[in-house]
């Protein structure tokens, strides 16, 4: 996943590491006065021999430390911030990241034995980690609030929202919770067939009105059905719909005074990069959302979406979708993805 970012983010970081030990170098050569211990009478004298440039450096930890300048790595943050934009990462995003990095490299005191690799890496994984945000544990929040669970899924077309429905119920009945889905694209020709089809092949109860039906209604019926029945969790499928038609938007916001749902996830795919961002900033506006699922996250090697869209929103990431099957969605780990991009490259 996300396999470019990985190759690019690696360039990047090779190229921090060599600029700050490109200063390491000239000071582990200068001479060091060490005061040499008391012999021990009861073991044998070492041999002795001329020190290597690892043991100048290991002396060198116990009397210099390494302060970098911005100096040192401007050339390479802006390959960074290069490397972060051709990967579709969000301009504010990218300016976050740089200067988390500026800030944790810049005038910082480093002893010179100190891995500078580790010192990037960690660098870098420390501004990743604070733009992806904490992620969004949807099993901890069912089992911390009153059932059922109340979820209306909203995107515009095309994006995978109706499978992304039917993958998070499968995924939600593996965990020991009862889900009942309510098919409230009631507009797109075979929209309630392919929903009924998920629901029949994973194990879940569907409520369903006819074609044209006002979908409120159908989501009013499902969570009626889901308090009778003491189900954990509601699942509210929607038609897609983009921000910019109101009367499709106007829809939205009286399904959400009818539903009252607990939580609006927002869907859209990886591989729309920056257009997903901005899409989601435009449904956060005029409608509001929760958290976010990202879907094809298996098909996008620039992984820009996915860096950016919890900073650009403020909204956590719940799931990445990685395959077409019903497993085949992961809850999304911002710490797993940053290990991926770093430790893996």
């Amino acid at each position: 996943m996300f396999e470019g970012l990985r190759e690019r983010l690696q360039a990047a970081r090779n190229r921090l590491s060599s600029s700050i030990g490109a200063v390491v170098a000239p000071l582990a050569d200068q001479p060091v006065v060490t005061t040499p211990a008391p012999p021990d009478v009861s073991k044998e004298p070492a041999k002795s021999a001329a020190p290597s440039f690892v043991d100048k450096v290991k002396v060198l930890v116990l009397e210099r430390e390494l302060i970098v300048s911005d100096k040192n790595i401007a050339d390479a943050l802006s390959e960074l911030e290069l490397t972060l934009l051709e990967s579709d990462v969000a301009l504010p995003v990218t300016d976050a990241i740089i200067a988390h990095v500026r800030k944790s490299l810049v005038g910082k005191h480093r002893k010179i034995g100190e891995s500078v690799d580790a010192m990037v890496v960690s660098a870098l994984k420390a501004a990743l980690l604070q733009v992806l945000g904490k992620g969004f544990d949807l099993k901890e929040y069912i089992t911390t609030h009153p059932r059922p669970v109340k979820i209306l899924f909203t995107g515009v077309n095309g994006t995978g929202k109706t499978t992304s429905v039917a993958k998070i119920g499968s995924y939600l009945h593996k965990q020991g919770f009862s889900v009942v889905i309510g098919a409230g694209d009631t507009y797109r020709a075979g929209a309630i067939e392919q929903i009924a089809v998920h629901a029949g092949r994973i194990g879940i109860r569907i409520i369903q009105h006819k074609e044209g039906a006002d979908p409120s209604a159908v989501l009013y019926d499902t969570v009626q059905y889901a308090i009778s029945h003491k189900i954990d969790v509601v699942l509210a499928d929607t038609a897609g719909r983009f921000h910019t038609k109101s009367n499709l938007m106007n829809q939205l916001e009286k399904i959400k005074r009818v539903m009252k749902p607990d939580l609006v996830v927002y869907v859209d795919e990886a591989v729309a990069g920056n257009d997903a961002v901005i899409r989601a900033a435009e449904f956060d506006r005029t409608v509001g959302a929760d958290a976010i699922v990202l879907t094809k996250a298996d098909m996008d090697s620039r992984g820009g979406a996915a860096i950016s869209i919890a900073h650009t929103i403020g909204k956590p990431l719940m799931f990445l979708g990685v395959g077409q099957g019903y497993d085949d969605i992961i809850p999304f780990d911002p710490a797993g993805v940053v290990d991926e991009l770093l430790d893996g490259a």
